[in-house]
């Protein structure tokens, strides 16, 4: 049959609102996944005077969330950082409280700098320090507050393109600007973080109970790996922060990590069918991805898209915090990894 005759039944068959599967199978169903963005680092040392300046121009009142959108260039105008997640550095500045809320959206927040700030999060309250890993679970009530000196960042990530993948996205403010607070600071960590469960307790979420993974003790296990043998060589020392009732991922659509790379150390070539975002907590070193080689300094944040084969070294000890749609992936069957040879 001539391709004139088949560009005519398509013609034909299209007000009828079909279209023929034989000419888009392998872009549907193709070999392998392509990646999706591009890897892009975020120097933090050139973000901050804009972070710092977004106060000048709106309070966190206003704004609800002062927050500054880590776009991933190729999806200009999607307000995402991969494919699945969203990125964010918010601002709170002293005396301030950014207002309480909640949304299906499951949010994480990595303490970037300033000390004195806190969040609340289903009745509890935290103080967040550098390093800090803290959890907003889906659909709790959460509000921000800065009683410190100076300013305070963290990185957001939520989980918000996922939902609106599913149509599953709901909000609701508070009739107050402050949500309840009716457990004392440090409550999560003490009944679930240290071994010990309350007897007859039962979770009720997908998320851990723990809700904020100081970075002290993150540190201290981190160091206590370095002892114990060498670094995975495609992986360096990489932990995952767990649900300590059941050894699961601590967030369900989220999972997060953290690794120490000894100084001098690099890692063989890796990739994943997650896209990672990545910061760096301590140390410097450099991330080597698609022929670029981005330099990887305190606090600075760099996306590698699904798929894409990238190195690590570590030109001092290297810690870097990272988060990804895995566990979502995990979840549904879909995740692959790739350990590939120098």
């Amino acid at each position: 049959m001539s391709e004139q005759t088949r560009a005519a039944y398509y013609d034909r068959i299209a007000p009828q609102h079909l279209a023929p599967l034989w000419t888009r199978l392998k872009s549907l169903v193709p070999v392998e996944p392509t990646p999706v963005g591009v890897a892009h680092r975020w120097g933090y040392d050139a973000l901050r005077p804009a972070v710092l300046e977004s106060a000048e121009h709106i309070s966190a009142r206003e704004a609800e969330r002062r927050v500054l959108i880590l776009e991933n260039p190729a999806l200009t105008g999607s307000s995402q950082i991969t494919q699945t997640l969203y990125a964010g550095l918010q601002l709170i500045m002293p005396g301030e409280v950014a207002p309480a809320h909640r949304h299906t959206q499951s949010a994480l927040r990595f303490i970037v700098e300033g000390h004195g700030a806190y969040t609340a999060v289903d009745g509890e309250k935290t103080l967040m320090e550098p390093g800090d890993f803290v959890i907003t679970p889906s659909w709790t009530w959460h509000h921000h507050g800065n009683e410190g000196a100076g300013p305070m960042v963290w990185l957001d990530g939520l989980d918000i393109p996922i939902c609106a993948f599913f149509n599953s996205t709901f909000r609701e403010d508070h009739a107050e600007e402050e949500a309840a607070v009716h457990r004392p600071v440090g409550d999560a960590l003490a009944r679930y973080g240290s071994g010990l469960l309350p007897v007859g307790w039962r979770n009720g979420s997908l998320n851990s109970p723990v809700f904020n993974y100081p970075y002290a003790r993150t540190r201290e296990a981190l160091q206590a790996l370095t002892r114990a043998g060498a670094p995975d060589a495609h992986t360096g020392h990489l932990m995952r922060y767990i649900n300590p009732t059941d050894g699961g991922w601590a967030m369900p659509t989220i999972a997060t990590m953290i690794r120490l790379l000894p100084a001098g150390f690099a890692t063989l070539p890796y990739r994943s069918t997650d896209g990672t975002v990545f910061t760096v907590v301590e140390g410097h070193g450099e991330l080597r991805v698609g022929g670029q080689s981005l330099a990887l300094t305190p606090r600075d944040i760099v996306v590698v898209p699904g798929w894409m084969a990238y190195t690590l070294h570590a030109a001092d000890d290297l810690v870097l915090f990272s988060y990804s749609d895995r566990v979502a992936q995990e979840k549904l069957g879909f995740f692959r990894e790739q350990r590939l040879a120098a």
